[in-house]
């Protein structure tokens, strides 16, 4: 089996794994205690500590293990929004955050608060001067993603930080996805990290806050971790998360390489390979293991299971892979297509021969899944001026089927209607024009579901 989708969760590290057993014997007391025992479990937490705080280009003092990377996350923007609540309670966040950073978000509406979402590219990065733009005097908190967890993409997270601290304002850095290729670049103020990402074991997190930055933590509080992280440790599982992350840190440089050569080779040849396929995410500022490519007209879900039983494990930011059946807000954000969507994650050390029998094996898996669907056959002379297609009751990636049959049978000039009640197609019908150089018109309520209308122009 070919395990692609460490953007998940990573396998754990033979190195996590030998600290991990070794510090089961020697990291069990109350690192808190002055005898014997805890003495040496704090020896333990402290090493683990600064070898993280190494890691990550921190003091060891600014540096709290948490219980994990959501963990840290929402403690990290409560405790500075708390922090600076006498400047105001306007947070700002990129429309591509992970869903940790929105839930928070989300609460803070909630509890009154006021929350900016700033808009990316087609390659999923935010515009530096529009990311400034929406600071203001009462902004609380800004947050910014390093690199994105569906698509690759590095955010200019340096020139960002630099944006925020002229404003005075902090800015928290989701690094969950880019510690293992190196530390984070720029004046940033706090940063939050997960051990299983990078091959530690699940249930580590990290939060840092910088010497200066004003920091509140929110809810029941008491000694540990600086008041930041209530609870005992569990030390065996920080010791391995920071053995690991110096683990893989020592292999980045090469491995980094190696890995970008291979998803390199997947981007240039899945749209050779596989017709109406959309390599999505920035092709060149991007982590250097994943890719992620959306194939029209097919069933997300249905790609993954046969991928899966080829021996490959994928994932997937479409809609038809999910239990809500709603498209991914990276995606959507994107403006790209959602159906079909397919995650490559290469863990280190991929083999070059697991790549090519994917890359063998894909084009199969998706023309088996469209041959199921009924493949459309774009083009045509028609003639009609409008054409209304009815897709309602009809769900990803059907309505974009439809829609993609019906455009030949119109002039150029002239209108397709779909009428679809499945939120995908608000998505994937704009991204479908975009991809096939048709014009979107717009959508309007109708009856039953949403109208959405399409030009024809070639």
């Amino acid at each position: 089996m070919s395990y692609f989708d460490v953007a998940s969760s990573a396998p754990l590290h033979p190195v996590a794994r030998q600290a991990l057993v070794a510090s089961l014997d020697e990291g069990w007391a109350d690192p808190a205690r002055l005898y014997r025992e805890g003495r040496r479990a704090r020896l333990l937490l402290d090493a683990a500590r600064e070898a993280a705080a190494e890691a990550v280009g921190c003091r060891p003092d600014e540096l709290v293990f948490t219980s994990s990377g959501t963990r840290a996350v929402h403690s990290g923007i409560a405790g500075a929004l708390a922090g600076r609540r006498r400047v105001g309670d306007h947070l700002i966040v990129s429309a591509v955050e992970h869903s940790s950073v929105l839930h928070s978000a989300a609460a803070h509406e909630v509890d009154g608060g006021a929350v900016t979402e700033v808009p990316v590219d087609r390659g999923g990065a935010v515009a530096v001067d529009t990311y400034a733009a929406a600071l203001r005097a009462d902004t609380a908190l800004a947050c910014l993603q390093s690199a994105n967890h569906e698509v690759g993409t590095e955010q200019p997270v340096a020139e960002v930080a630099a944006a925020c601290r002229a404003a005075g304002v902090p800015l928290l850095v989701d690094a969950a996805q880019s510690l293992p290729w190196g530390p984070v670049e720029g004046d940033w103020s706090l940063l939050t990290g997960s051990a299983h990402k990078w091959g530690g074991p699940a249930g580590v997190g990290l939060l840092v806050v910088r010497k200066g930055v004003r920091f509140a933590p929110r809810g029941a509080v008491d000694e540990r971790e600086s008041g930041r992280a209530a609870g005992f440790e569990n030390i065996p599982a920080v010791v391995a998360a920071a053995a690991s992350l110096r683990a893989v840190r020592a292999e980045a440089a090469a491995q980094g390489a190696r890995l970008r050569e291979l998803t390199e080779r997947i981007r240039a040849r899945v749209p050779a390979l596989v017709p109406d396929v959309q390599v999505v995410g920035d092709p060149v500022r991007r982590l250097p293991h994943l890719v992620t490519f959306s194939c029209l007209y097919v069933d997300g879900e249905t790609v993954l299971h046969e991928l899966d039983r080829a021996g490959f494990s994928v994932s997937s930011g479409s809609s038809c892979t999910s239990s809500t059946l709603t498209p991914s807000h990276v995606l959507r954000a994107m403006g790209v297509v959602s159906e079909g969507n397919v995650r490559v994650s290469l863990p280190m050390g991929a083999d070059e021969a697991e790549v090519e029998r994917f890359l063998d094996v894909l084009p199969g898996v998706v023309r088996g899944v469209r041959g199921t669907l009924g493949v459309p056959v774009e083009g045509g002379s028609g003639d009609a001026e409008a054409v209304t297609v009815d897709a309602l009751g009809m769900s990803c990636p059907l309505p974009v089927i439809e829609l993609a049959r019906a455009i030949g049978r119109v002039r150029v000039g002239g209108t397709v209607t779909v009428l679809a009640d499945d939120e995908v197609a608000a998505v994937d019908i704009p991204a479908w024009c975009w991809t096939r150089k048709q014009e979107y018109v717009g959508e309007r309520p109708a009856d039953r579901g949403v109208a959405y209308v399409v030009r024809r122009s070639s």
